[in-house]
């Protein structure tokens, strides 16, 4: 089996843009997180070991080891999501003749569409922790970057929304609602942390680069 995220660029977007059923847009918003990650990780590393920023080489080392992990898991992501449409297709494919049959499947779905919903969840758990990293990275990282962090925090805002809605429709399909409002009500709640945090971040950026304050 292909892994998607050892795929060129080049492969990647061909076999994203083909009728292939994968990868799709859960794998692209892993994707996009890892990218996020790794411009947060570009601007630590035009940072550390210049003199002129000797007094945050520990935090901004701190920093890059933790967008290393994040960027490492949304690599693994991009593969778990076309491992995860696969097997929801594998469950939508089971017979349906008999009865027993029938309630067979209809729980062999449930299962795969509760399990096809944790990866992108986990994409959005990834790009709160790359989120996280990002505002001391603006405060302390080499300001000839800046833009650099804006552009990353951007990208975790749209890995993040579009990782919320591949949970969203796979949660259409459920039948079990109280774990569709547990999981909605996870959503939100990371959703809005999200927003303000990429949004906060990526106006003070703006800001500056316009010397605004």
């Amino acid at each position: 089996m292909t892994v998607l995220s050892e795929l060129s660029v080049g492969e990647y977007t061909a076999r994203l843009a083909s009728g292939a059923p994968t990868p799709g847009g859960g794998s692209a918003a892993a994707l996009v997180g890892a990218l996020a990650a790794a411009l947060g990780e570009m601007v630590g590393n035009f940072t550390v070991g210049k003199p002129k920023y000797a007094a945050v080489e520990a935090d901004v080392q701190r920093i890059l080891a933790a967008l290393e992990v994040q960027r490492a898991r949304l690599l693994e992501l991009i593969d778990a999501d076309a491992d995860a449409y696969s097997q929801v297709g594998a469950a939508f494919g089971l017979p349906r003749t008999t009865d027993e049959e029938r309630a067979a499947r209809a729980q062999a779905i449930e299962d795969a569409l509760k399990s096809a919903a944790q990866v992108p969840l986990a994409v959005m758990e990834a790009c709160m922790a790359v989120c996280g990293q990002l505002e001391e990275l603006r405060q302390k990282g080499n300001p000839n970057l800046l833009s650099d962090v804006g552009v990353a925090a951007e990208l975790t805002r749209a890995a993040c929304r579009c990782a919320w809605l591949n949970v969203e429709v796979n949660l259409a399909s459920l039948k079990d609602t109280a774990y569709v409002s547990e999981v909605r009500a996870a959503t939100s709640e990371r959703m809005a942390c999200i927003e303000a945090a990429t949004e906060e971040v990526f106006t003070r950026v703006a800001r500056a680069i316009r010397g605004e304050g």
